[in-house]
Parts: C-alpha cells; sequence; structure tokens
C-alpha cells in the first residue's frame, strides 16, 4: 500500500490506490481524474474523494469566464496598502474594477519614479 493516509475500502482495491496514485502523480489534472473514472468505472466526484483522501488531489485554478485567475478583493486591497504604505481601512468596500484600476495606476507611477 501506499504511504498515504488512504487505505483499502470495498469501493477501491490496493491495486487500484496503487494505479490511481501514479496515474495522478505523474499528471495532475482533472482530464487524468475522469480517466480513471472510466478506468475503474467510478463516478468522477468519487476518484476526486479518494485522491483527496490520499493527500495528492490538486484543485485546479479557479479562473473568470474571460478565464483570468480569480483574485480576491482582499488580497488586492493589501496589495494596495503595501504600495501607498498606509493603511486605508475604507479601500475594502471599493468595488474590484475600482480596485483593479487604482493597483494599475500605482504600478505605473512606481515605475515611472522608480
Amino acid at each position: 500500500m501506499s504511504e498515504f493516509t488512504a487505505k483499502a475500502s470495498t469501493n477501491y482495491t490496493e491495486d487500484m490506490i496503487s494505479v490511481m496514485e501514479a496515474n495522478y502523480s505523474a499528471n495532475p489534472t482533472r482530464e487524468t481524474a475522469e480517466l480513471l473514472a472510466v478506468e475503474f468505472d467510478k463516478p468522477v466526484r468519487s476518484v476526486i474523494a479518494k485522491l483527496s483522501s490520499m493527500g495528492i488531489y490538486q484543485a485546479q485554478a479557479r479562473a473568470t469566464k474571460a478565464g483570468v485567475p480569480v483574485e480576491r478583493k482582499e488580497a488586492m486591497v493589501d496589495e494596495i496598502q503595501t504600495m501607498l504604505g498606509v493603511e486605508v481601512e475604507s479601500l475594502a468596500k471599493a468595488t474590484k474594477n475600482d480596485l483593479i484600476k487604482m493597483r494599475a495606476a500605482l504600478a505605473m507611477i512606481t515605475a515611472i519614479e522608480g
């Protein structure tokens, strides 16, 4: 059995777990999980749950409809406050688009001064 915490169960044999570990570790993508689900005739969610219990599942990065990685407002506020060198409590109430514009403007100013 593998060094992971997952144990063989009635749903997955030790051989299945070994194959899952080898295949997913070599290519940790949703597509690999889907291929394993087809190979073992299991639901994709079940395979992902098993990979998670084994400690090797890597959730795919979330992206917007435009394909841009999701960025939290809190992280933007922290970055802007660091650029300014001051803490501005009301900045957290700004819209995400305003924060994006402000961060871009501060980056341009920093680049010009830098």
